[in-house]
């Protein structure tokens, strides 16, 4: 079986609503795809209409006119603001057919609330309301989601998308702030532990991020090579030396007199904490931007500082009042075992480096960030030709 990608479409009202997290979780747990991209954007109108003329096109079936129609309402700027919607792509074998099951179909008749079982992702969140007169009368339609039936539908759509996507801006700016003195922004990595196996993790923690009502406007599946994780946690390695060296020293001291049975002196034991302790919390940086990036510094050629592996992890940029402190009081304590409850790091933090997630402890942090993983570049394009062309 050949090796396909598809789309699934969030609508901005499903994004504005913020479940954006519980989308995703059901895509992940209900299909054996693998999510190879993401992005927010915000359609213009010219996109729109051409998305929904794609849509009429395919069958005049009740169903694509229902979804022709939003889209070419709803899916474009309205009052003259652009709205963000959210692009996941997907690969694996039927995409289409998998994605379709998961995301669900929609009753073009009417069917009673009591036979809605939740199952789907339009079950839960979407909206088909008839006319309490007439049957055939759709007063309301939200349908959460959009993804094609099949790999030609799939194939057209997404090369649209890239021909779209092509150069535009990674983060929506679509909202002018009465005082925008008070805005911030800040990065969040969802980090690779989350990403082994298919599972809720991943949209559990944007829906916990969510409770601070904060927009997100940047969205992407990301890979960072050694140099960018070595940059990125630079800062990181005299802290560790700091931290630990001393502790790392004292272990190294008691585990040595109790196997060679005397008394170790205090120059030597000093000698311990700055040599052997500085080494152990060198390895544990090195631990780190291994995790991060799967590749050990030391252990790789100069033509590996620039290889993308295949360690994901995805990054999200929030936006909003405080939103530095407000994601990092969500996110919890470096340690899992000392996060506050209801935390992200409390539920599923294993250890100091496992540790789930990461966010920005300052707006300094995030432009430096930001600037090294390349917040301003999505890849969704190139990831579109190479899998269509």
């Amino acid at each position: 079986m050949s090796i396909g990608l598809s789309y699934v479409l969030v609508t901005p009202y499903t994004v504005a609503k913020s479940r954006t997290g519980g989308v995703l979780s059901r895509l992940l747990m209900r299909t054996d795809l693998e999510l190879v991209g993401a992005q927010i954007f915000a359609p213009d109108q010219e996109f729109a209409t051409k998305y929904a003329d794609s849509l009429r096109a395919r069958a005049p079936q009740n169903q694509l006119v229902l979804l022709a129609d939003y889209v070419q309402n709803y899916l474009g700027p309205s009052g003259g603001r652009p709205h963000r919607t959210l692009l996941l792509l997907f690969r694996g074998e039927n995409p289409c057919e998998k994605l379709l099951t998961a995301c669900g179909h929609l009753y073009t008749q009417h069917v009673e609330v009591d036979a809605l079982a939740g199952e789907t992702i339009r079950d839960t969140y979407s909206d088909l309301i008839f006319s309490a007169d007439n049957p055939n009368d759709v007063r309301y339609f939200e349908p959460a989601v959009l993804t094609p039936r099949s790999q030609d539908e799939a194939n057209r759509d997404l090369s649209m998308f890239a021909d779209f996507l092509e150069g535009i801006e990674n983060l929506v700016r679509n909202v002018v702030h009465p005082d925008p003195s008070k805005i911030e922004k800040t990065l969040v990595i969802i980090k690779p532990d989350n990403w082994k196996h298919n599972s809720s993790r991943p949209g559990a923690i944007i829906d916990m991020f969510s409770r601070t009502g904060l927009r997100i406007i940047g969205i992407k599946v990301h890979r960072f090579t050694l140099r960018q994780a070595l940059d990125f946690y630079g800062p990181v390695e005299p802290i560790l030396k700091e931290k630990l060296s001393a502790s790392f020293g004292e272990r190294a001291l008691e585990l040595l007199e109790k196997e060679f049975k005397f008394k170790i002196s205090k120059e030597s034991a000093e000698v311990l904490g700055t040599c052997f302790g500085t080494e152990c919390a060198k390895d544990q940086f090195h631990q780190i931007v291994e995790f991060m990036s799967g590749k050990r510094p030391g252990d790789s050629s100069p033509e590996d500082l620039d290889y993308k592996g295949n360690i994901k992890c995805m990054i999200i940029i929030y936006e909003g009042e405080n939103a530095v402190n407000k994601i990092r009081d969500v996110l919890g304590s470096t340690d899992p075992m000392k996060a506050a409850e209801g935390t992200v790091r409390k539920e599923f933090g294993s250890n100091v480096m496992v540790n789930t997630a990461h966010a920005s402890d300052s707006v300094e942090s995030y432009e430096r960030e930001s600037k090294i993983v390349r917040i301003d570049h999505n890849s969704l394009s190139t990831i579109i030709r190479e899998h269509i062309s």
